[in-house]
């Protein structure tokens, strides 16, 4: 297949921060109102689920799709959910995985192990029967953090007309621990227990739909950062097949989130175990079972989180080389990026560059060809070293790669290019640093889409008017396999060449100059060079 850049060590610790789409938390659902209509009920092979009518939307709250994966069950594949008799209440959302490394949840405390949950939100018309479209939704957060409570879909499930799923997942060493001991307990022979869950939840999902309304022959899998990853390893996953039918891939590009391989996974999950102190392998299952989350989470400090690995039974090829080598679930595809993704990786890891470091680490990240890349990314063409540096990573990483993956997509099946670009998006809560322009950074699209405000400030009657369109391209992608709205901008099916919709609060059109404008051509030769 063809060669693509992979991650620079100039990244840094910049990439193990892939994503802060967890930086807020979920709105409180509303209460209801004395002489408002009968809650919503829903009835499962599981039990009988009741829910409740918030704004526009019915939501059933903290359903669970898979046993909780404690005490004995941890680290081990997902198990199916429990049973319920009577009515259980679907008005409270479940909490956050244990996270690894917990950057800007609400409330800290509100972390479980026992967080195999998922929420569902519909239209309020919706009925068992309507067959609307399902999209599911995948959190970023690096593998390590986040929580898919923190995205409501009630907004995109009233405007579009469909059924949004977001899900948690098992994050950190509790979801990616490649032990040879504890991946032969498994039929997949794999420790990649998050990627478990996704499936299963998906599995969930084409089983129980169709009682909220849903279509499960019409199931988008959707995701952003590490959600996008994900959806990567789900593409190239032989045990999803069918249990989806369109993707949707924001800031993750699949050539370069690249999965490690079963020999180094099975490495750094030794180092944890032994500095868990759980070194002797005829004894590590059941020692790693008995630690507490709080021992396991010290354990994991400074220690990479690296998401599911490739070569097992689960994911036998890098979803990359499987995308290349056409041995993939095929289905349509929407991907990309925002304008100036790197500039929030800059900025929360060295905000205050100066022009001798960035001089210096362009030289040092990128050997023989750092003297070019200084040519190509002058100071005096920048504001500053951190605006320069960014631009670096952001075109070298994401910008590129994402033209790259949609390349390799765009040669198989229907193929839908974005760029993301508002000059003026809010900064991300928790991660501004005084001085800093950080628009259009990694993440910056997420409140545009999903049920809560992730900047310092609510969008503007343009910005919210931009995310309304945004909401209709991907609901009628979810609809169609194809973004087409009537009265929107025509979205064409990229070439492979550079075309894409640029999202813009002023004026959304088509372009065909992403790879250009990213100096694409440049970084493909730095990689022929390597």
């Amino acid at each position: 297949m063809k060669r693509f850049p992979s991650a620079r060590p100039l990244l840094g610790t910049a990439l193990a921060l892939t994503t802060c789409a967890a930086l807020l938390g979920s709105a409180a659902p509303a209460a209801a109102s004395p002489g408002s209509p009968p809650r919503p009920r829903v009835t499962l092979a599981q039990g009988t689920l009741r829910g409740q009518t918030h704004d526009s939307a019915q939501e059933f709250l903290g359903v669970p799709y898979a046993a909780p994966p404690v005490g004995e069950s941890r680290l081990r594949a997902p198990a199916p959910p429990q049973r319920w008799s009577g009515v259980r209440e679907a008005t409270r959302q479940a909490p956050a995985c244990l996270q690894f490394s917990p950057f800007g949840l609400r409330d800290p405390q509100a972390v479980s192990e026992d967080c195999l949950y998922l929420d569902v939100y519909r239209p309020r018309t919706a009925h068992a029967g309507a067959r609307l479209p399902v999209i599911v939704w995948l959190h970023g957060g690096a593998y390590s953090q986040g929580t898919g409570t923190q995205f409501g879909g009630r907004t995109m499930a009233d405007l579009t007309g469909s059924v949004v799923v977001s899900i948690n997942y098992r994050l950190g060493q509790l979801g990616y621990l490649g032990l040879p001991e504890l991946a032969g307990e498994n039929e997949r022979r794999s420790g990649s227990f998050g990627l478990m869950d996704q499936v299963a939840a998906l599995r969930w999902t084409r089983e129980n739909i169709g009682a909220f309304g849903g279509n499960p022959g019409s199931v988008t899998v959707s995701g952003q950062s590490a959600g996008s990853g994900s959806v990567c390893a789900l593409l190239a996953a032989p045990s999803a097949a069918g249990l989806f039918h369109r993707a949707v891939l924001q800031s993750g590009p699949c050539t370069l989130l690249r999965t490690p391989d079963s020999a180094r996974a099975a490495t750094e999950a030794r180092a944890f175990a032994s500095r868990a102190g759980c070194a002797e392998p005829a004894a590590v299952a059941a020692c790693l079972r008995a630690a507490t989350g709080p021992a396991l989470v010290e354990a994991a400090r400074t220690l990479p989180t690296s998401g599911p690995a490739s070569g097992d039974g689960l994911l036998p090829l890098d979803p990359a080389a499987a995308i290349g080598a056409g041995a993939w679930n095929k289905v349509p595809v929407l991907i990309g990026s925002t304008r100036s993704e790197a500039r929030m990786f800059v900025a929360l890891s060295q905000p205050y560059l100066t022009a001798d470091e960035y001089t210096a680490q362009v030289l040092a990240g990128y050997g023989a060809s750092g003297a070019q890349v200084l040519a190509r990314y002058p100071l005096s063409a920048y504001g500053s070293p951190y605006l320069a540096m960014s631009a670096v990573m952001t075109d070298s990483t994401f910008a590129c790669h994402t033209a790259w993956t949609a390349q390799l997509f765009a040669a198989q099946v229907p193929t839908y290019v974005y760029e993301f670009d508002d000059p003026d998006s809010p900064t991300l809560a928790g991660a501004q640093v005084p001085g800093l322009d950080e628009s259009n950074a990694h993440s910056a699209e997420l409140a545009y889409l999903h049920d809560f405000t992730m900047g310092e400030r609510p969008l503007t009657a343009a910005q919210s008017a931009l995310g309304t369109r945004m909401k209709r391209y991907w609901g009628a992608f979810a609809h169609f396999g194809t973004p087409v709205v009537p009265g929107q901008t025509r979205w064409p099916a990229t070439d492979g060449r550079g075309t894409a919709l640029t999202l813009n609060p002023g004026s959304t059109q088509s372009s065909s100059t992403l790879a250009a404008d990213h100096q694409c051509g440049f970084w493909a030769a730095q990689a022929r060079l390597a």
